[in-house]
């Protein structure tokens, strides 16, 4: 008996074993990882896809299944199935669930028999009105604003053009134009209301009483420039039912946020004003938590993934 050669011949064996476990390892640390990079396309499709669907939320459901189909397949190909389900989280087709899958190959599992994984993605978004909104614009709509409560609600698109006047509000000195910086003292410049107009209020502006800002600064400048910058734009503007005290003591209380499609301005000495058509708008801005939270609907709403 020669142990030597007994012993040369399990050596071999063991490392025969050895090696086939080495490449079961390297099979699934390379296929795991290319499988785990197609699970988080997969959902990145599935959150684009809900966030595209919620959009046409909740006015159009059958626009918002579309939307969310087409864009999972145009931003990955080869997808075996996408689901798209509707539901009621404070009104009915307010909420959009994605579900999309598709098979991931394998390359070293496949000497084990697996060619591929079936990898799938599920993403939620919602719609809703706004508690707080980001990017508004310094002036004020009144909510009895013919084209605000017309139309069984909101007047949308061009066919209803109209003119918001940034003139006398009912406050002897407010002019239509509110402070939206709460943390400053007194009345606001033309310049920092043009910077506003032009480009938004760069934070988050919450339900509640502002200050006016006093005097026909409408006419300045600067406004107009700024106002004439935004033709063509939309544009958002915080809605008020009362305005109460007299000039930079005046409250505007604001009870909700609307899209304004702006086509002209006019200065016209103290009788200023904005023409154009109110929008529904998807707006950055935080969700009410609650039906109705975020004021009347008047179709400026903000959309964001849920859990």
């Amino acid at each position: 008996m020669n142990v030597k050669r007994d012993q040369r011949g399990q050596a071999f064996v063991v490392t025969v074993l050895m090696i086939t476990s080495l490449l079961g390892l390297t099979a699934l640390v390379l296929d795991v990882g290319s499988w785990f990079r197609a699970h988080r396309q997969l959902q990145a499709t599935a959150d684009a896809a809900a966030l595209a669907g919620a959009q046409a939320l909740p006015d159009d459901p059958g626009n918002a299944s579309s939307l969310a189909n087409d864009y999972a397949a145009k931003n990955t190909s080869g997808l075996q199935g996408v689901t798209v389900n509707l539901s009621q989280t404070y009104v009915s087709n307010d909420t959009i669930r994605v579900h999309v899958a598709k098979p991931a190959e394998g390359f070293f599992s496949k000497i084990f028999g697996i060619n591929s994984v079936n990898e799938g993605a599920s993403a939620t978004a919602r719609t809703a009105g706004m508690k707080s909104a980001l990017y508004v614009a310094p002036i004020v709509v009144n909510k009895d604003h013919p084209m605000l409560t017309g139309c069984g609600g909101p007047c949308f698109g061009s066919n209803y053009q109209t003119t918001i006047p940034v003139s006398q509000t009912g406050a002897p000195g407010a002019f239509g134009l509110v402070n939206l910086d709460p943390s400053s003292n007194g009345t606001s410049g033309a310049s920092t209301l043009a910077g506003w107009i032009q480009h938004g209020f760069d934070k988050y502006l919450d339900i509640g009483s502002y200050a006016s800002d006093p005097g026909v600064k409408f006419n300045s400048n600067g406004i107009q420039d700024a106002m004439t910058s935004r033709i063509g734009t939309e544009m958002l503007f915080p809605v008020y039912d009362t305005v109460s005290g007299n000039g930079s003591n005046a409250q505007y209380h604001i009870i909700g946020w609307v899209g304004f499609f702006v086509t002209g301005v006019d200065k016209n000495g103290n009788n200023g004003d904005v023409s154009g058509y109110f929008t529904r708008v998807i707006w950055t801005g935080i969700q009410a938590s609650s039906a109705g939270g975020g004021g009347p609907n008047l179709g400026a709403r903000a959309v964001q993934l849920v859990d």
